[in-house]
């Protein structure tokens, strides 16, 4: 019971969000995934004027391979538009809900007038899980389903 209150009450705030790395719809494709590539990061948020306008993950860049695309072409030209995003006040509940129904590992965090101010990754939140259930988390087994074949102890 724990466990539900703290995730229908707290705030994607305290899963600990990503800065988000920000490219301009212009921008080529080729210098996103540079940039990509540096950050270390599977995600570009595609912002004008600090307002997201849509994203360019990893899986949209290995689409975009595997079709031999134009790497020379403005980012906009391939990005997801109007993405899902969450609000900084969204629970955590919330956004666990929108990631699994939607296969999504990475949703932007913007304010009410769409400026972006986070990005909240899959690895946020399982952080924000080990921190609150260390016990759980740490106690599990490495195959939760597995079977002895004979009995342990003496």
């Amino acid at each position: 019971m724990d466990f539900q209150l703290h995730l229908e009450t707290e705030s994607v705030e305290h899963c600990h969000p990503a800065k988000p790395l920000c490219a301009a719809p212009d921008d080529p494709i080729r210098m996103v995934l540079r940039q990509l590539q540096q950050a270390r990061t599977g995600a570009a948020m595609i912002c004008e004027g600090g307002k997201l306008q849509g994203i360019f993950t990893e899986r949209d860049a290995l689409k975009l391979l595997a079709d031999e695309g134009n790497l020379d072409a403005p980012v906009a030209s391939v990005m997801i538009k109007n993405p899902v995003t969450l609000r900084a006040s969204d629970t955590v509940g919330h956004a666990i809900a929108l990631m699994s129904a939607g296969g999504f590992r990475r949703l932007p965090i913007v304010e009410s007038d769409g400026k972006i101010v986070g990005v909240l990754k899959v690895s946020n939140i399982l952080r924000y899980l080990v921190e609150h259930f260390p016990k759980v988390v740490y106690t599990l087994p490495p195959e939760p389903h597995y079977k002895p074949s004979a009995r342990e102890g003496a």
